[in-house]
């Protein structure tokens, strides 16, 4: 189905499920999947309508975390009508006060304050029963999105043997470090433009739908070494560990060790920080979202401040500086 029989099913949709033919539709947000979101407007009151392609999105798994996510206390959408057959959703409108826009040096603590806290729930309390498991197939496929993606399809890069080799220690290093923490309900995708500023409840956390059962720095290093805005690093460290209090606070973890939870912290944002360099070329090779490559320098940048820290990671760190810098900066 086209995009403009698409958008005559949903607004059908949105008359029956609204009574009336008399609503305007906005275009709401776009990300990186292929959902796409309408703010519905009638007699001053708003809605989000999410059209999720059956084909490709699985809108039913969205309704079922929404419901089991707000039962903990956590500001995500209501569900005001549901067609899963046809992808469609009504949903509530939680503004469009996006984090990554109001965010700014004065406020920031309070800002991750509230998100730290949210999270803190999520882990403490957040689903677990039917949620996948990132173990480490999972960890491994996600690694190699870099390679894949960005490495050989956006910068035409071939490894040699040795090379190959190195980012296989890598790799493995990174899934060792993560299947060492303790596993939680993880949002996986917790940062800047997932979360919105709002008047009670702050923060209205969006795109939940893929959440699994994995590390527990996974969303922590999501939130606080953002691909879309970054921090000094003494504020971020100082960030992790308040969290590691709350952590320990609500029971989340048993024993407190700083210095082998910040190793999580960083060898986990590495694992996503790559993941995500693929998942931005990705974005412009197949889905022509050029805009998603303009991420990749600050996201490498934080891939090169971690690796230049651990011993382990030395010769990934050169091999970046020698093979890849020079050819994102070429292109």
């Amino acid at each position: 189905m086209g995009v403009s029989d698409r958008n005559e099913s949903l607004q059908a949709w949105l008359i029956a499920v609204l009574g009336s033919e008399r609503f305007a539709l906005e275009p709401a947000s776009s990300d990186a999947s292929f959902r796409r979101y309408w703010r519905v407007i009638q007699d001053g009151s708003t809605w989000i309508a999410m059209d999720a392609p059956p084909e490709v999105e699985d809108c039913g798994r969205y309704v079922d975390l929404a419901r089991r996510f707000r039962a903990i206390g956590i500001n995500t959408p209501e569900i005001h009508a549901e067609d899963r057959a046809q992808g469609f959703l009504l949903i509530s409108d939680l503004g469009d006060r996006v984090y990554l826009g109001e965010l700014e040096d004065a406020n920031a603590d309070r800002l991750y304050g509230d998100a730290l806290g949210a999270l803190a729930t999520i882990q403490a309390r957040g689903p677990l029963d039917g949620l996948p498991v990132y173990d480490a197939p999972f960890l491994r496929r996600e690694l190699g999105l870099f390679s894949e993606w960005l490495l050989e399809g956006h910068l035409g890069l071939r490894l040699d043997a040795g090379e190959s080799g190195m980012l296989e220690r890598v790799h493995e290093c990174l899934i060792d470090s993560a299947l060492e923490q303790p596993r939680v309900c993880v949002h996986r995708d917790y940062h800047s433009r997932n979360l919105m500023l709002t008047e009670a409840g702050n923060p209205g956390v969006l795109d939940f739908q893929d959440a699994v059962v994995g590390p527990l720095t996974y969303d922590l290093v999501s939130l606080l070494r953002d691909c879309y805005i970054a921090w000094p690093l003494e504020r971020v460290r100082d960030w992790a560990l308040g969290y590691l209090q709350l952590a320990l606070q609500s029971g989340i973890l048993r024993e407190e060790d700083p210095e082998r939870f910040l190793r999580w912290f960083d060898l986990m944002g590495l694992q996503r920080h790559l993941k995500a360099c693929g998942i931005f070329a990705r974005l412009n090779i197949r889905d022509g979202k050029a805009q998603y490559l303009d991420d990749i320098p600050r996201t490498l940048g934080y891939v090169l401040e971690v690796a230049d820290r651990y011993p382990e990671l030395v010769e990934f760190a050169t091999f970046l500086r020698r093979r890849v810098l020079p050819e994102l900066s070429a292109g």
